[in-house]
């Protein structure tokens, strides 16, 4: 599934913005990034705000489902919405994505299971996420976390 970030070449969005949970799930320092399934590219683990979810019961949720992990503790790490991160779903539709980002440590110290979303899960060090071809979404997501803001970033 293609994303874009500030691509001159992106799609027109054909539906309206979408809310979506985002995922930093730290363990020893290190951060567990996934290999997409639909385009090998890497990315953070989350997924769309159903109409009547919290964005915490989201969270929770998309943790579980896509890693079979449970979280014992989550921090807002930011809002990510500038209106030049756009998905094109298989199914035609086109949005702009405005995404709500938490930091997570996970309830224990289990390895996470791969959901049919990943072709492969790690925790990986700052620096080797720095070198990941990450999905073009989640690459202002990435390039806040390794800035190493002090405060909630607001992009």
């Amino acid at each position: 599934m293609p994303s874009y970030y500030r691509d001159p070449d992106a799609p027109t969005p054909n539906v309206p913005r979408r809310v979506g949970v985002v995922a930093v799930i730290e363990r020893g320092g290190a951060i567990l990034v996934q290999r997409r399934a639909d385009d090998g590219q890497w990315d953070f683990l989350g997924g769309r705000l159903d109409e009547k979810e919290t964005l915490l019961d989201a969270l929770h949720r998309e943790v579980l489902e896509e890693t079979g992990l449970r979280i014992a503790q989550a921090g807002l790490f930011g809002v990510f919405s500038d209106p030049a991160r756009i998905i094109s779903y298989p199914d035609g539709n086109v949005c702009r994505l405005f995404s709500v980002v938490f930091r997570v440590t996970p309830e224990v110290d289990a390895e996470p299971i791969s959901s049919d979303e990943s072709l492969e899960m790690r925790f990986v060090t700052f620096e080797e996420i720095a070198e990941l071809d990450f999905w073009p979404v989640a690459r202002p997501i990435r390039d806040a976390l390794l800035a190493g803001p002090s405060e909630i970033v607001v992009d």
